[in-house]
Parts: C-alpha cells; structure tokens; sequence
C-alpha cells in the first residue's frame, strides 16, 4: 500500500479488532481512574477565542483549559458537526462508521461501531452525554444503545429552539427548563455529582453558536449595539448581527464551561479529571478567524482546524502548546491511554495516541498526513502543507490563510499528495457506497420514533424549513399526498402506531392511515380519524438575533391509529389521508412504533 496506509498507525488495541466487543466487565476500576469531561461545541471557531487572540469577547472559562494544559496549534475536525462526533467517537474516518453527512440517514454511525463511551463503560465507568447527539435516534443508534448510562439532550442535527424545548431524556420526550445550554449544563452538573465517587465518563455536546442564533438578554445586551473591532478577513462578507449573536452564545458557553469546572473544584476532583474542549468544524459565519480560509462546510483551514484544549493538573504541563497536526481520529486512542483503559475494538482505528506529545511535545513523532472529505472533494493537511480540492498546495507554516499556491516551487510534493488524495478518495468512494440508501431501524427497542427528518415527501406535502433536521410535514392538501419511512423491522408483532400531529380548525376529520408496503404491494395497515383540533401558535422567537430565520417550532399532540402488525425486514411506511375535509390535512412532527 501507498504512503497513506503506511503512515496510518494503528493503535496496538485495534490489533485485536476481530474481537467481539466485550458488553461488561465485572472488574472494578481502580480508586485512581481519572474522570473524563469532555466538552464539545457546535460551529465554534478556531478564532472565537480570547487565548488566540479575539478581543470581540471574553472567554477566560475556555481560555483557562489551555492555560492550566496543553493546546493543540494544528487540530483538525472535519467540516460539519455529524462526522466529526463519529471520528471522535470511534477513531476511525466517517465513511467508514456509515457517517456521510448531517441529517435523512447520513448522519447515523453504524451499529457495529465501537464507541468510547462503550470502551469506558466496559471499563466500570459511569457514562453520561448531555446535548447534541447527532449520530442516531432509533435503538441501537440512540445514545443510550451506544455506551451511555445518562442522556438528556437531542439525536437530531440541530435543534430549532432553545428556550425549554422538547428534549430526549434517556429515549423518552421530556420538557426542557431554560435555555438550553443552561439546561444541559445543569443536567452535566448533576451526573457528576451524583457519581463523583466513582469514575465517570462525562460528554457534554454543547449545541451552540449552531443556529438559530437565540442567546437571553443577559449575555446579548453587551453585544447587541456592539461594533466588533476585529473582523472576517472580507469584511464585506460579514453579517455583523450574526456576528454579534455568536459572540454572546460563546460567552454563555464560556459561563457554563466555568460551571463544570467550578464543580470539579467544589467536589475536590480538579486534580483526577482529565478536561478535554474542542469543536466540530468551523465558525458558522464569516467572522473574525485568525485570517483563515473558509468556515463551516469547507474543507480548507477555516473550515476544519479546532481549538483542542487538553487538561489533567499535575500529570499534563501547563501551558504547553503542541505544533503536531492531530485530529479528532486521535482522541478515543488518546484518552484511552491517559485513562488507561485497555479494550479491544472491533475495528482498526484511523488516530494514534497523542498520549506521546501530552508528556513532551518535542517527543519523536512519525510523520503523518490527515485527510478530509466533501463529496468527491478531498484536502490533505501534512505537518507544513495543505494540498486543496482543487490541486493547489499551500505552506501552512508561512501562509495559514492560503493566499500564495506553492505547488510549482514543490513539484514532488504536490505530485505525491495529489496520489494520496486520490487513493484516500478511491477509498472513501467504498466505504460511502456500502452506507448508501440504508433503511431506519424500527423495533431493536420497545418503541421507535421516525421523525419527519427520515421521512420522505410525496405529493404536495411540504417540509416547514428547507432543513429536514428538526422540521415538520406541512401544506398537506391531496389525498394523493403521503409520507413514507423506509425501515428495517427487528422484531416481528403488532405495534400501536402514534402520530404526533397539529390540525386546523375546520380540517379535524380526516382519516389517516398507516401501511406496510412490500415492493409496492399494499400490506397491514391502520387508520383512524383525527378528531380533536389541535392548532398551536409557533414558539416565540423573540430571542432570535437575526432578522432571517427559517426555524419554526410548535407542539403537536399525539394520535393513535390503532395496531398494526409488521413482518420481520425491511418495508417501506406510507402514511396518507383517506379524504381531505376541510383545507388541508394534518401537519405532521413524527410518528412513533410501540410494540405490544
């Protein structure tokens, strides 16, 4: 194999990839085991940070990480929030975990994928996730099937609220209390509480500064009239509202990061915690980011370098800043060293521990090169260079905002990473291949939700947003309309079908009907009438910061249709109206399976 393959250095536990992953392990850990906290944020730049150098904001909570530890000056994620969690989670590039983008199924991390939180809990960790999951919702992709003891939060790619929203507590729809991010900490909060005598495994995915930009009065106020001193390398490009938006969404953020940490303090567990901090891509706006190229959804430097922040008092130096290129591949094998947890996986591991460079950073370290994906579009990032998607090569080292393409002056260079990029491409274009057009999983619980983001439109029924994650069905006004939801049934027997739904006076009435159908042909189905209106006004967006917004919210009262039984394999689910009555169908949130 080429150089690729060769520098791909496996962690001497994936030599044991062919090893079923052990579910329990009745060993204790030991009283010295670290706890593990890790904070991940959503579309939070490289730049959106006091400690590199933005003095728009204030962010001395998140700053503190770096300084009390040791900082990565080269780490890479990727461009969007659902295949970086699959890379951090597994080790391993997203193609090959079933992750090819963020929401209709192709965000989803394939259920034979070894998790960390799988590695910690078998390790006698307690394991909790408090926010943004976004690598499944049905079991045995739900948090709760994938290692984790605790979750509260949400499986979609985004959230379209934050003020006491609907949420996910442990696969039952619960209220949320507040704004969101509070919310989560305070659940965070909580879960280390409650098991700070024993080791934990503490993962708190923050969905913010992801839209909708809703931030509360108290951290808005200072930003609200405010004139940011440094700005997006084309200031022209920049929506300054927005701007000011995402810069009081990080300061909440940097308050409750203090929070953790500050309970750690309280708890006496600072000195055997290890805090890890990065985010999932880059900032969601041209804002101020260190002069970079690109941001969310680019595969350029703007669009994929994060802040990583490594912290363990006393067994990491403080201070420390590491040049090494890492990226999110590497944290599952790190942190399983510096924890010591040793456990097999069941597949070889793209990242290598970084455990080396955390005790010295100037430690002999192989050269290495990252590889990152859009499409058909590749980019490779070695220690000084970065070969683009579109064949141009540039010296990070010199020009980190990509300005001067250097390929003629280094020929060879440019050649082999082009064949490099080209083979990882090869290689990717497989492994997306194996993933495409995969069913939704109904029945590996006891009850399975299908949101309209998995469903799919016939007819003139339309989304609410253009973005499936967290819309609803609505303008549903034929009978020849319908939804569908192609699915694979585990579990043979009769299910009671629930459909969450709104209804304008003057339109209750209508029939709804549910069918399994088996290449076309019509099979079991059940039906009832929608006979309570039920026509809510859309949440309050009043704390939304920015004049455009395509996010709508409303609550939906739940149907039963009745029971209906369903044949082990896949099918595909139509729901569709007998007649229209009045204007219009229902809108419809989601329907949800409940086995018998």
């Amino acid at each position: 194999m080429h150089e690729m393959v060769i520098n791909r250095v496996w962690n001497r536990r994936a030599l044991l990839g062919l090893v079923p992953l052990l579910v329990m392990n009745l060993h204790a850990c030991p009283a010295a085991s670290p706890n593990v906290l890790i904070i991940l944020t959503d579309d939070q730049g490289w730049g959106d940070l006091g400690i590199h150098g933005n003095t728009n904001l204030s962010t001395p909570h998140l700053d503190s990480i770096a300084k009390q530890g040791v900082s990565f000056q080269n780490f890479y994620v990727c461009q969007v929030c659902a295949p970086t969690r699959a890379e951090f989670l597994t080790g391993r590039y997203h193609p090959r975990t079933g992750v090819s983008g963020v929401s209709q199924g192709q965000e989803r991390l394939n259920a034979d994928e070894t998790t960390l939180a799988n590695v910690f809990k078998a390790a006698g960790y307690t394991t909790g996730a408090f926010g943004k999951w976004h690598n499944g919702t049905q079991s045995p992709l739900h948090p709760n099937d994938r290692g984790f003891d605790e979750y509260y939060g949400f499986t979609s790619g985004h959230w379209g609220h934050y003020f006491s929203p609907t949420l996910d507590h442990n696969g039952e729809l619960v209220r949320g209390d507040g704004f969101i991010v509070d919310d989560l900490t305070n659940h965070a909060i909580a879960f280390i509480e409650a098991n700070r005598k024993q080791p934990f495994l503490c993962y708190v995915p923050l969905n913010t500064p992801h839209a909708p930009m809703m931030i509360t009065d108290e951290f808005y106020e200072k930003f609200k009239d405010a004139l940011p001193a440094m700005r997006h390398r084309d200031p022209h490009r920049e929506d300054l509202q927005r701007t000011r938006a995402a810069l009081a969404m990080v300061e909440n953020i940097d308050w409750n990061v203090g929070r953790l940490l500050k309970t750690l303090n309280r708890l006496s567990l600072e000195d055997n915690t290890i805090v890890v901090y990065f985010s999932d891509n880059g900032p969601n706006s041209f804002r101020w980011n260190g002069g970079m190229k690109g941001k969310k959804g680019t595969i350029d430097e703007g669009g994929l370098r994060s802040p990583l922040f490594v912290r363990w008092p006393d067994r990491i130096q403080a201070g420390c800043e590491i040049e090494k290129i890492a990226g999110a591949i590497d944290l599952l094998p790190t942190l399983m060293d510096l924890a010591d947890v040793d456990h097999p996986l069941r597949k070889p591991i793209d990242g290598r521990s970084l455990m080396p460079l955390l005790k010295n950073p100037e430690a002999h370290w192989m050269p290495r090169e990252l590889f990152s994906i859009r499409g058909e579009q590749v980019s490779v990032r070695n220690q000084r260079f970065r070969f683009d998607a579109e064949g141009r090569l540039f010296d990070i080292g010199s020009d980190r905002g990509q300005h001067e393409d250097v390929s003629a002056k280094h020929p060879k260079i440019t050649m082999a990473m082009q064949e490099l990029a080209q083979q990882y491409r090869e290689e990717m274009k497989v492994e997306f291949a194996k993933n495409r057009d995969r069913p939704f999983h109904v029945g590996f619980g006891a009850s399975t939700m299908l949101p309209a983001r998995d469903g799919q439109e016939h007819g003139d029924v339309q989304r609410s947003v253009k973005s499936p994650n967290n819309s609803f069905f609505t303008n549903w006004k034929s009978k020849d309309a319908s939804i569908t939801w192609h699915v694979d049934v585990a579990t043979a027997g009769n299910y009671e079908v629930l459909v969450r739904y709104t209804c304008a006076a003057g339109d209750e009435g209508v029939t709804m009907r549910l069918a399994s159908e088996l290449q076309g042909e019509s099979g079991p189905f059940t039906s009832a009438p929608v006979v309570e209106v039920f026509d809510p006004p859309l949440y309050d967006k009043s704390k939304e910061r920015v004049k455009k917004s395509h996010y709508f919210v409303k609550d939906f009262k739940t149907l039963s249709l009745g029971d209906m039984y369903l044949s082990v394999g896949e099918c595909t689910l139509r729901l569709s109206a007998d007649e229209i009555i009045g204007t219009k169908a229902i809108d419809v949130h989601s329907i949800q399976l409940v086995r018998n």
